[in-house]
């Protein structure tokens, strides 16, 4: 059995072709470089195949290194892009990078309140364009920005939203019940997606992670496995741990996932949103 995994970053030291987009400079990049090669070097011997790049904050809104690395590995890569949602017409932007294999846009709240973060005529153009032509909005956020979230959810029902890594509860503090409530309350919505994923980042930050087990159980509850996609947030997966420690946990780990659980967290959820036929 193959897999897919939803979310990782690439760069590349290449900044004549690649500049970085200020006020990153090099001595920000650690691993100095991550390049496509090096990740299937990782994932591959892990069943994974497949891979949803995320554009790396280092490049800003400049696309260019990760749609270069979707059309030199054709069929192996899918990709979630960055625009500049303070612009004029973002949506312009995002039909754009959809015509070159894009599916999915980042968000996140930056330095704005973040009872009202998602406020604004280019976060507005963003889901209407979503909803339109089926582009997920893609949210890094903590559970504070969560509500906010909801209510653009009630504006935009049909714009497809994927919350990264479990909206990083247990990151900053410990997993507490609240944050799990609220990110469970966002199932109430059909179209968002949970990305179970960054387990080297959440609760305990150790191997086997057997700590989530309970919040996992409390969102695949919530949402169920078909709006379930795991991945490894590589490189961070990998710094420390290993590549094989993240798959494992939803693999092997937790007995409350049915084997068409599994395939549907570890691939298919993935699979029919960012690879469709």
């Amino acid at each position: 059995m193959t897999y897919i995994d939803a979310h990782v970053h690439v760069w590349t030291n290449e900044f004549d072709r690649y500049p970085l987009s200020p006020p990153h400079q090099e001595s920000d990049m650690n691993p100095k470089t991550f390049y496509p090669d090096e990740l299937l070097a990782h994932a591959e011997p892990s069943g994974v195949n497949r891979i949803v790049l995320i554009q790396m904050s280092y490049y800003q809104f400049d696309n260019t290194y990760m749609l270069d690395v979707m059309e030199a590995y054709p069929g192996v890569f899918s990709g979630i892009a960055i625009v500049d949602w303070e612009a004029e017409r973002p949506d312009e932007t995002m039909l754009q990078l959809a015509d070159q294999g894009v599916r999915g846009f980042r968000i996140y709240p930056k330095d704005a309140p973040i009872g009202n973060w998602l406020d604004g005529p280019g976060f507005e153009r963003m889901f209407a364009a979503g909803a339109a032509h089926n582009l997920a909005i893609c949210p890094l956020i903590n559970p504070n920005a969560l509500p906010a979230l909801s209510r653009h959810c009630d504006r935009f029902p049909e714009t497809p939203v994927i919350i990264d890594h479990l909206s990083r509860i247990g990151a900053d503090q410990p997993v507490c019940d609240e944050h799990i409530d609220q990110l469970c309350a966002m199932a109430k919505h059909p179209k968002v997606m949970v990305k179970v994923s960054a387990f080297y980042a959440l609760g305990e930050k150790a191997p086997p992670y057997d700590d989530l087990a309970p919040l996992i159980r409390r969102v695949y509850d919530a949402f169920g496995a078909n709006r379930l996609m795991w991945a490894s947030d590589c490189p961070f997966q990998v710094a420390d741990h290993t590549y094989e420690d993240s798959i494992a946990l939803i693999r092997d780990r937790l007995n409350f996932l049915s084997d068409a659980d599994k395939d549907q967290i570890l691939r298919k959820t993935a699979e029919d949103f960012f690879f469709p036929v």
